[in-house]
């Protein structure tokens, strides 16, 4: 494991008075996005990453780095003790962006995977918070952020591993949110649809690994379902640029009134309406053309 004083080593020393603000998962997409844009408006962002190519990416592009390896209790300790050395023991914001998404039929996913995919998406993020809360609570304030996703108000089928740790991150998010009241610590939800990213690459390298489809009764959908992987350029025509969640980040950062969800892209909208104005039965039907799958 990479030691992460050295890896801070002659980073620029800054005022006291400047805002910091951890992220996870900055190796491409969101996170890298949020890290430089936040950088460029002034506050210190410390970017993380699980490996240690990425943590070199990141010092090399004059960012402020740490490895952090959510499924790895030690290394969010390591990373959160590194952190509070370099700013005097402050933090004014987290920002919980590591994840990824398993593809595969529920009943195709091993239970071990089923944990993984819960490892990063979820226990990652809640024990990294919880070394961090402590710290806002000394301060008398803070901003804890969650990048949860449309598939975190509704799901679609043979994506049930992501959606179920999206599900639980919503309802643990909410439940903060209501024990940090009056705390001065502000928890918010973002929650984006489609967004440029590595995300697909990654889903499918996931599946690849760790689905076998050989013997699958789902073997029709799963052909369909890996060329929308493997297609270049956007998934649908409602794709946004990671520009747009930074927007949505930078007010849950700095309003004085932060909301407690924040919508990204057209498809969020509209399930998001759309779930409490159908019945289930009729939004299952909506889903299932949604994700490309006929009822069995």
């Amino acid at each position: 494991m990479r030691d992460n004083n050295a890896v801070l080593a002659g980073a620029e020393i800054v005022s006291h008075q400047q805002k910091t603000i951890l992220i996870t998962g900055c190796s491409s997409g969101i996170g890298l996005c949020s890290a430089h844009a936040l950088k460029q408006r002034g506050y210190r962002v410390f970017a993380t990453a699980r490996h240690e190519q990425d943590v070199d990416a990141l010092l090399a592009n004059g960012l402020e780095a740490l490895q952090l390896d959510l499924q790895d209790s030690e290394s969010i300790q390591l990373a959160v003790e590194t952190l509070l050395t370099r700013t005097n023991g402050q933090l004014y914001a987290l920002f919980n962006n590591g994840a990824y998404g398993q593809p595969g039929a529920v009943e195709d996913i091993p239970t071990d995977v089923l944990r993984a995919q819960f490892e990063t998406n979820l226990f990652g993020w809640h024990e990294l918070t919880r070394h961090i809360i402590p710290i806002m609570r000394n301060q008398g304030e803070g901003r804890i952020i969650q990048n949860s996703s449309v598939l975190g108000l509704v799901v679609m089928a043979y994506r049930g591993a992501y959606n179920a740790s999206k599900f639980a991150l919503e309802g643990l998010t909410d439940t903060l949110r209501l024990e940090l009241h009056n705390s001065g610590i502000h928890v918010c939800l973002i929650e984006p649809g489609p967004i440029k990213s590595q995300f697909r690459a990654n889903a499918y390298r996931m599946w690849k690994e760790n689905i076998d489809a050989t013997e699958s009764v789902h073997q029709e959908h799963y052909q369909m379902m890996v060329q929308r992987l493997e297609k270049k350029g956007a998934a649908t025509p409602f794709t946004l640029p990671p520009e747009s969640v930074v927007e949505r980040l930078i007010h849950a950062l700095e309003s004085p009134r932060p909301k407690a969800r924040y919508y990204v892209t057209f498809p969020t909208y509209l399930f998001g309406t759309l779930k409490r104005l159908l019945t289930t039965r009729a939004m299952d039907r909506l889903l299932l053309k949604a994700s490309g799958s006929g009822s069995r």
